[in-house]
C-alpha cells in the first residue's frame, strides 16, 4: 500500500467499523482508502504494528456487507493530528477478494 491523502475521496453511504480487541471505531468513508489488499484509514486512537482487527464494509453500490480480518503493518502520527493506520487483510475467501478488488477498482478506492 502507499500513502495518500484522505482528502476527496468518494464517501460509502455507510460508516466502516473498525474493530480491535479493546477499540471499536465508526470511520466515516472520508477517513478510509480502500485497497485490493487492505485499508488505509485516520483514526484518533493508535494501533500497535501487528495487532488483529476486524473491519466490516459495506458496498453502496449494491449494500452488500465484507467482514474481514487483518493485521496493522503501519501507524503513524500523533494524539494531536490523529493516526494513519495502514491495515492488509488475512485469509479472505476468493468471493470476499473479488468484492474487495471491485470496490477498490471503483471511485471508492485508489489501488
Amino acid at each position: 500500500m502507499c500513502a495518500r491523502k484522505f482528502d476527496g475521496i468518494s464517501s460509502f453511504e455507510q460508516p466502516v467499523t473498525v474493530e480491535a480487541p479493546q477499540t471499536r471505531l465508526e470511520l466515516s468513508a472520508d477517513k478510509v482508502v480502500i485497497h485490493k489488499s487492505g485499508v488505509e484509514f485516520r483514526s484518533p486512537t493508535p494501533f500497535n504494528p501487528w495487532s488483529e482487527m476486524t473491519v466490516s464494509l459495506q458496498s453502496p453500490g449494491d449494500g452488500g456487507k465484507l467482514n474481514c480480518s487483518g493485521v496493522v503493518i503501519s501507524c503513524q502520527g500523533n494524539k494531536h493530528t490523529g493516526f494513519n493506520v495502514s491495515l492488509i487483510f488475512t485469509s479472505l475467501s476468493r468471493q470476499a477478494q473479488a468484492r474487495l478488488e471491485s470496490m477498490a477498482r471503483s471511485d471508492l478506492g485508489v489501488s
